[in-house]
C-alpha cells in the first residue's frame, strides 16, 4: 500500500480511509487543513490508481494497515475516518484491533450484504468497463455521485488507471461486508455519518452498526447524497472532527446545526425541478 502523509513532523497521527474508486484527493482539502497540527495519513487502497498491489479484500487492507501503524505510529492513532469502501476497512480495523484509534469517524458505510448485487457486478463491470475511458461517459458517472467540479480531473484520471479485475473485486467486496462480532470490543469512540438521500441500505447499515456499537453517536446530515459529506465540505468536515478529538460534545453539536443550516438550503439541482 501506498500513502501520502502531512504534516509528518506532529506527534498526533490521523488517518483517512478514502471511497472505493476514489483516491487519496478524497481528503486532500482536509489534510491542508489540518497538517500544521496532525501527522494526516492518506492511504491509496490496493486495487486503485497509484497502489502497489491489486485489491484482494476488506480484510487484507485492514491488516495492512494495522501493519502500518504498528511499524510506524506506535501501534495506535488519535483518529481514523473513513469513506463507504473506507469506512468498511475502518469498521474491519476496529474488530481486529480493539484499541487501533482513540476516535473513529464512520462515514456511509454498507454493512448489509447484497448477493444480488454482488452476482451482478462482473457482468455489469464487464459490459461497461470499456467506456471507463470515455471522458463523456467519466463525466456522467461523476454527475451522478454529486461530487464538486473540482475533482473531476482527479476522478477522471484515476478510473482510467483501475483494471478491470480490481474494479470488480472492490465492488464486490463492498456489497459483500458484514460486520464482526468482535467489533463490540472496540474501546474507540465512534461517530457514525450519513447523507439524508443517501440509499436505503446505507442507512439502515447505521442501525446495524449501532446495534453492535450501542454507544456510538449517529448522524444523518439533511440534503446529502453519498460522500458528499467529506467530499464536498471539507471544512465543516475538519470542524467536526476537531470537536471529536477534544471530546467536545457541545461543540461538536453546534458545528452540525450549522452544517444542517447550510445543508437545507436548495441545491441548485433542487432549484432547477422546482
Amino acid at each position: 500500500m501506498q500513502y501520502k502523509e502531512f504534516g509528518k513532523d506532529n506527534r498526533q497521527a490521523i488517518m483517512l480511509l478514502h471511497g472505493g474508486g476514489l483516491n487519496w484527493w478524497n481528503y486532500r482539502n482536509q489534510a491542508k487543513l489540518l497538517e500544521k497540527d496532525y501527522h494526516v495519513i492518506l492511504p491509496i487502497l490496493d486495487g486503485h490508481t497509484g497502489s502497489d498491489r491489486p485489491f484482494t479484500s476488506i480484510e487484507a487492507n485492514a491488516a495492512e494497515l494495522i501493519e502500518f501503524i504498528d511499524k510506524n505510529l506506535g501501534g495506535s492513532v488519535l483518529l481514523i475516518g473513513g469513506l463507504s469502501l473506507g469506512a468498511q476497512i475502518l469498521l474491519e480495523m476496529l474488530s481486529r484491533r480493539k484499541d487501533i484509534c482513540r476516535f473513529a469517524l464512520v462515514e456511509s458505510a454498507a454493512v448489509i450484504p447484497s448477493s444480488l448485487t454482488h452476482a451482478l457486478i462482473g457482468p455489469s463491470v464487464g459490459c461497461s468497463y470499456f467506456l471507463v475511458k470515455r471522458r463523456w461517459f467519466s463525466k456522467m458517472q461523476f454527475n451522478a455521485l454529486h461530487m464538486d467540479s473540482e475533482f473531476f480531473d482527479d476522478y477522471y484520471c484515476d478510473t482510467c488507471g483501475i483494471s478491470k479485475a480490481d474494479m470488480i473485486a472492490f465492488l464486490k467486496a463492498n456489497t459483500s461486508f458484514s460486520l464482526k462480532d468482535s467489533l463490540r470490543e472496540s474501546s474507540a469512540e465512534v461517530h457514525l455519518f450519513a447523507g439524508q438521500k443517501e440509499n436505503t441500505e446505507i442507512l439502515k447499515s447505521v442501525e446495524v452498526i449501532k446495534v453492535k456499537l450501542p454507544n456510538a453517536s449517529s448522524t444523518i446530515l439533511p440534503n446529502l447524497y453519498h460522500g458528499q459529506f467529506s467530499l464536498n465540505n471539507a471544512d465543516e468536515y475538519v470542524k467536526t472532527m476537531r470537536s471529536i478529538m477534544s471530546s467536545k460534545n457541545d461543540q461538536i453539536n453546534k458545528t452540525l446545526i450549522a452544517f444542517w443550516d447550510k445543508a437545507l438550503e436548495p441545491s441548485e439541482e433542487d432549484r432547477k425541478q422546482e
